[in-house]
Order: structure tokens, then sequence, then C-alpha cells
């Protein structure tokens, strides 16, 4: 147990200039989950009046912030602990070896998975329709 807290309470970045986005991307994507959860969080305790139940006006406003700056450096601590900071190095590494399309390569096979889409749902109605015309025709006799 004491090995988690000393990490939890470690200040210092794992290997500072890689993976360097990666990990910013990473930590915000966490941070907006979180800060989304405890605003959400915060309406619930208004919409219960739990603050009057419980006899403390600021439940709703204290507990939610307190929460979010707690999560936000456990995320931050999370991207850089050694294993899931070698991860996100990693995928970085991955990203840039990527070779993304033009534009024009974009729209073209945006086009194409798009035609390729309405033909496919053509062909399921007229399946669809053939085989419900010949059931309903069955029913008749």
């Amino acid at each position: 147990m004491k090995p988690f807290f000393e990490e939890l309470l470690h200040v210092g970045i794992y290997k500072r200039n890689q993976g360097r986005i990666t990990r910013q991307v990473t930590w915000g994507a966490i941070a907006l989950g979180v800060a989304v959860g405890c605003w959400r969080l915060s309406w619930t305790l208004l919409d219960n009046r739990l603050d009057r139940w419980l006899n403390f006006p600021l439940l709703s406003g204290v507990f939610p912030s307190l929460l979010a700056v707690a999560s936000w450096w456990m995320a931050y601590r999370l991207v850089n602990l050694q294993r899931f900071a070698d991860f996100l190095i990693a995928v970085e590494a991955e990203m840039n070896k990527v070779s993304w399309p033009t534009r024009g390569e974009l729209y073209r096979s945006s086009v194409v998975v798009l035609i390729l889409i309405f033909v496919l749902a053509a062909v399921l109605f007229a399946y669809d329709a053939f085989w419900s015309g010949l059931f309903t025709f069955l029913r008749v006799f």
C-alpha cells in the first residue's frame, strides 16, 4: 500500500518529452468526463434537496468540486505511471507511422462507403419485401 501512496503523491513526469500529446489528450478526455460527471452530481444533489436533509448547504457545490480536483490529480498521476505512460508513448509512436489519406482520397472513400450502404439497404429491403410478400401470399391459402 505504501508504494501506491508514494506514487500518488509523486509530482514528477515520467519521460517528460515522450508521448506528450497522447498523454495530454488522454488526461483531457478523462478530465472532461470527470467534469461532466461532477457537474451532473451537483445537479443531482440539488434536485434531491440533500443539502437541506443533511443540514449542510454547500454539499451540492463543495463535494463535487473536491471530487473533481481529486479525480483530475488521479488522472494526472495515471498518465504518468510507468506502465501506462509507456503504453501511451508507444501509441503515439505508432500513430506517427500511419499514412493518413489526402482530402481527395478521403472524399472518394466516403462516397464509396455511402453508396455501398444505400445499395445494401436496398437489397435488404428487397429481400424483406419478397419474403413478407411470399408469406402473406402463403397465408391466404
